[in-house]
């Protein structure tokens, strides 16, 4: 019989208290499906002031109030709410402090944003709190799964402050990277902020790179064990300088200890058959409703709607590494194609200016939205015929599984997550549910579309590939039983 395992699951965000980016759905469907394994996985979190407590019944709790949270000279209280995720089982434990966690201003920015001195102190107040809250809870995990930079000063807690605590001797991290670009990277002037840290920084050492105290290269140090999450980039990553952000000596280090995990998706969340987010609910037996969404989703946009012209959608953030240059490069063949396109998202001013130049060349053909709208990401994925994702970097990505399961056919690069989920479809055999490009180029970009755009028109082949798409199962079962293998690992 297998051992019920005790998971403390620490993430900066959790859908759908904050939604922005992959990470919040990821903190919320993952801990569901190993909850449905039957192990006791509970959630802590940030208590950000724009969290709606009405909306989500969060309720404090008696005995975590007034929490005494004490880091560097700094003395401080903590509290603590408490909701379940929204149709499960899942504790969520939200920390709360007077004056933090209030920044959420821009929601294409994360919450936790790396450089400033206040959310270097915000992220080392969280950090070190949940010590004092489990202690309180008297509830000793077997895991700390901890997720990005805002979290990555744990397992050096662990190591360092707490090695000597009985509480804590039996626990063991598991230090999940979903962002590799963000690193929270900070001066040294802060060293005095995290308690013993004066010690490990030197050149090379634990907490140093590139003179400055980097939060991400601390958690890989100090973890037990180290995941990313797609099985392709954490190969990319230990072979190239560039796709691992600098960190790839650290990576080779620890390549023992080094795994890659694909995600999943949450199919209560994301599932065109019942979600009330979408114009119209549809199934890969009567695309009628898929027809529906696509005119919805061109008409709110200004453009005309042909139910023959195929829509492209791109929901990116507006940045280098996403594949924009290649999207730019390639928009004037792009643009000699019968289709139109729609750009979705926020990011570098000058690929705003860019596209908005464009526009006013193509007013019919593209469109380019620019804001955050968890309800326009279901009707992109539902109302587009094809999606386009062209990131350098990727190292999983999970608009390529949305898009696949509302029967948007992804037209990607071949890169770490979009390697892992995306078939190219081959015309000679007639397997496969995706368009895929090796060399990262507008001429690959444009040439692929083209070729996408020609088999659009073909309805044979085309709605046979739409109903393909829409039975893959990306579901998390598989995923979170991968996890749970790599928690076996430490449990002793």
């Amino acid at each position: 019989m297998q051992r019920k395992i005790k998971i403390m699951y620490i993430s900066s965000v959790i859908a759908p208290f904050v939604k922005i980016s992959g990470l919040p759905d990821v903190a919320r469907a993952l801990p569901k499906a190993i909850k449905n394994m039957n192990h006791d996985i509970r959630l802590f979190t940030p208590k950000y002031t724009a969290i709606n407590e009405r909306k989500y019944t969060l309720r404090e709790v008696i005995r975590l109030k007034d929490i005494d949270v004490t880091f560097g000279n700094k003395k401080m209280k903590a509290n603590v709410k408490s909701a379940f995720l929204p149709d499960s089982k899942v504790q969520v434990y939200f920390i709360e402090k007077e004056g933090y966690f209030n920044n959420i201003e821009n929601p294409a920015n994360p919450p936790i944003q790396e450089g400033s001195v206040d959310q270097a102190e915000q992220v080392v107040f969280f950090n070190r709190s949940l010590f004092e809250v489990l202690k309180i809870l008297h509830w000793q995990p077997d895991i700390i799964h901890c997720n990005d930079w805002q979290t990555a000063l744990i397992p050096l807690f662990l190591k360092t402050l707490f090695k000597d605590d009985s509480f804590f001797n039996k626990t063991k991290t598991l230090f999940t990277i979903h962002n590799w670009a963000d690193q929270g990277v900070f001066e040294k002037e802060l060293l005095p902020l995290i308690d013993n840290s004066e010690t490990m920084f030197y050149p090379d050492g634990p907490i140093e790179f590139q003179a400055k105290i980097n939060f991400l290269k601390t958690g890989i140090v100090f973890s037990d064990i180290i995941n990313t999450v797609s099985k392709s980039y954490a190969k990319e990553a230990q072979r190239s300088n560039e796709l691992s952000y600098g960190l790839r000596p650290i990576l080779r280090k620890r390549a023992n200890d080094f795994y890659g995990i694909v995600n999943g998706i949450d199919y209560t969340v994301w599932n065109p058959e019942t979600d009330s987010l979408i114009f119209h609910q549809f199934t890969s037996k009567d695309l009628s409703g898929k027809i529906a969404n696509k005119k919805n989703l061109v008409e709110s946009q200004g453009l005309k709607f042909d139910e023959n012209k195929p829509v492209i959608g791109t929901n990116v953030r507006l940045a280098d590494q996403k594949g924009l240059d290649i999207i730019i490069g390639a928009l004037d063949k792009l643009m000699k194609l019968d289709l139109q396109y729609i750009i979705y998202g926020t990011g570098d001013e000058k690929y705003r200016q860019i596209f908005q130049t464009a526009i006013k060349k193509y007013p019919g053909k593209l469109r380019l939205i620019l804001k955050h709208d968890d309800q326009l990401i279901h009707q992109f994925a539902a109302g587009c015929d094809l999606f386009l994702i062209p990131s350098r970097i990727e190292p999983s990505g999970l608009d390529q599984l949305y898009s696949l399961r509302y029967g948007t056919i992804p037209i990607v690069y071949a890169t770490g997550g979009l390697s892992d989920n995306v078939k190219n479809y081959d015309p000679l055999t007639k397997r496969g549910y995706g368009f895929v490009f090796s060399e990262y180029s507008p001429e690959a970009l444009a040439a692929t579309t083209k070729g996408a755009i020609e088999l659009y028109h073909d309805k044979n082949i085309w709605n046979k590939l739409i109903e393909r798409a829409m039975k893959l199962d990306f579901s998390w079962d598989s995923s979170a039983e991968k996890y749970v293998k790599l928690y076996n690992t430490l449990v002793t």
